[in-house]
């Protein structure tokens, strides 16, 4: 299978859907006033509320959802076939995950900025609105536990990395600072914080840099046993849990700082600049493709599974999290995107072309993880990584590393360089995404402290404190960090089922405005289909594997969809009752 055909196929469609499709959308469905006053107006405060231009706040929303998700999500998943995984990003990303991400960002403008959870009371009930706060923050503490084990990983895996990642948040730092307090453009300054990040990357090989083991571990009964009783290879083993303990303790330290600045000075250039990185990542994967045109060494569909290996349906849904559609998507959207909003019109280049731009990151994966990688590793060497589940799982960002290194290496840049240059582009996504929802999940923990009365949490200190802490255990807890993948399939079943309960908030909402609801009710009821039962799967699993902690989360989560389920039922008989009584009312006038 030629890797240019699959790429021009799924960029095309991209291109057609946002196009044809979120005109409709924005037009018949949303119908979007340029007249309307958005809450960054309306509540402009220099922190949290800011009037951004609709170009920047493309790059904050674009990076904060492009994170290390739709990388690994498509790299574990190809081990199903190609084809199965490239139909969902195509066609999942067009008609609901740009839908989902679209709608989310356009209510919460229409509601002052209100977070999809808190817009749960109004548009359904006062329960529903603390059960959906509770999910949110299960779905945030995993997301930041499971981001925090990737990025840690990949410093460990590529030294070469840790200079430009870290060196681009001081420059970030700067840009924010010439942007909003010098009155400087916002082109000139993002373009040459791109500049010197390229120089970091390029001699990032030349400083590779390691973290000593601060921790002193001792080799585990299961590193032995692992190592065949050799006590050299454990302690090894033991040394890396070490690195990796120092990696993910330095990340929440350094997300508790990002998450309580304001957004001008480092989030937003940050992400800025990270748009225009993975702009021109895409632009180098893509000519690479067109220049090599590697071939696709995957099967279409793979009828010989390894013996580990879920069946794809319903699981492809859930492990494609980011990248078709992700509930994620709409905490960032109703959470820190609609309170940048300079006006409403700008939602759909910034909700739909968003999640569209994280497809077209996840339709690389695919084709980085079929073909570079395969030339990477060898037809034997690629079998060889997919020849179980749980290779894959852990080495999904492997993969696309080496696989955009060899595709890069294609057009001329040396591979050694290439392969630092996707560890950042990773890295850069999945730290971008980590400011962002420690921040939401600082929202969620303050909205959660208003409702039970609890003031020390409603404190945007403490409440980053929690959120920190909580999310440093979890991630930590898993084996010092090295199980820390193992979360990926209970993250991505709630992810998925966030969408669509989203999706069904934003149904309502239609319903009540007596507008078409079908574009969000379809792809609604399809993931809630999909996460129950892959829910049920996952319970399974985990208590067959004596996964005791993430049984309990998986539990929890299912009991609050249930629940959410009921309420949002009457709810929807309620709009219906009173969708009669208009109608009643019209025919005897």
């Amino acid at each position: 299978m030629s890797s240019i055909v699959l790429l021009v196929v799924g960029v095309t469609a991209f291109i057609t859907g946002f196009q044809i499709y979120s005109k409709f959308v924005a037009n018949k469905i949303y119908k979007l006033d340029p007249d309307f006053v958005t809450p960054a107006h309306e509540f402009e405060d220099g922190v949290d509320y800011v009037p951004t231009n609709k170009h920047v706040l493309f790059g904050h929303h674009f990076t904060s959802v492009a994170g290390a998700a739709p990388i690994v999500g498509p790299a574990i998943a190809v081990i199903w076939g190609w084809l199965p995984a490239f139909l969902w990003v195509v066609l999942g990303s067009i008609f609901a995950g740009a839908v989902h991400d679209f709608g989310t960002l356009w209510i919460s403008t229409r509601h002052k900025g209100r977070s999809i959870g808190t817009l749960t009371q109004s548009i359904i009930g006062d329960r529903a609105r603390v059960l959906f706060l509770l999910l949110i923050f299960f779905l945030l503490l995993m997301v930041n536990a499971v981001f925090a084990v990737i990025i840690a990983n990949l410093f460990m895996a590529n030294p070469g990395a840790v200079m430009p990642v870290w060196g681009s948040i001081l420059v970030a730092l700067v840009v924010g600072f010439l942007i909003y307090r010098t009155g400087a453009g916002i082109l000139l300054p993002s373009l040459g914080a791109l500049a010197v990040l390229y120089v970091m990357i390029w001699f990032g090989q030349d400083l590779p840099f390691s973290l000593p083991d601060m921790i002193g571990f001792s080799p585990t009964d299961a590193q032995l046993a692992t190592a065949g009783g050799d006590a050299a290879i454990a302690a090894e083993a033991a040394t890396a849990d070490g690195q990796r303990v120092g990696w993910i303790v330095i990340l929440f330290a350094y997300t508790f700082v990002a998450s309580v600045l304001p957004v001008w000075l480092l989030l937003q250039p940050r992400d800025y600049v990270n748009g225009h990185q993975l702009f021109v990542a895409l632009g180098i994967i893509g000519a690479g493709v067109l220049f090599t045109n590697p071939t696709i060494i995957a099967p279409a569909v793979n009828t010989n599974l390894p013996a580990d290996a879920p069946g794809w349906f319903p699981l492809l849904f859930i492990t494609i999290a980011c990248g078709a559609i992700s509930g994620f998507h709409g905490l960032v959207g109703s959470g820190t995107s609609s309170k940048q909003l300079n006006n409403e019109v700008d939602a759909r280049q910034v909700g739909y072309g968003g999640a569209l731009g994280e497809g077209t990151l996840a339709l690389t994966s695919i084709i980085a993880c079929t073909a570079g990688f395969a030339i990477y590793a060898g037809a034997d060497g690629w079998h060889e990584h997919y020849g179980s589940w749980a290779a894959a799982s852990a080495g999904g960002t492997a993969a696309f590393v080496n696989g955009v290194g060899v595709i890069a290496s294609g057009i001329g840049i040396p591979a050694n360089v290439a392969t630092i240059f996707a560890a950042v582009v990773v890295i850069s996504f999945a730290a971008t995404t980590l400011d962002t929802a420690i921040r939401l999940q600082r929202y969620i923990i303050a909205e959660l402290g208003v409702e039970y009365n609890i003031k020390i949490i409603q404190n945007r200190w403490a409440a980053t404190s929690v959120a920190v802490v909580s999310c440093g255990l979890l991630a930590l807890g898993l084996d010092r960090g090295a199980g820390g993948m193992r979360i990926w399939p209970l993250f991505g079943t709630t992810n998925q089922l966030l969408a669509g309960l989203s999706l069904l908030i934003i149904s309502l909402y239609l319903m009540r405005q007596r507008r078409p609801a079908w574009i969000t009710l379809i792809p609604m009821a399809f993931l809630l289909v999909m996460t129950t039962w892959a829910m049920f799967l996952n319970l399974e699993r985990f208590l067959g594997s004596d996964q005791i902690m993430l049984l309990v989360f998986g539990a929890a989560i299912f009991v609050l969809e249930v629940w959410l389920l009921f309420e949002a039922g009457a709810a929807l008989k309620r709009v219906r009752a009173e969708a009669a009584t208009v109608a009643g009312e019209t025919v005897s006038d």
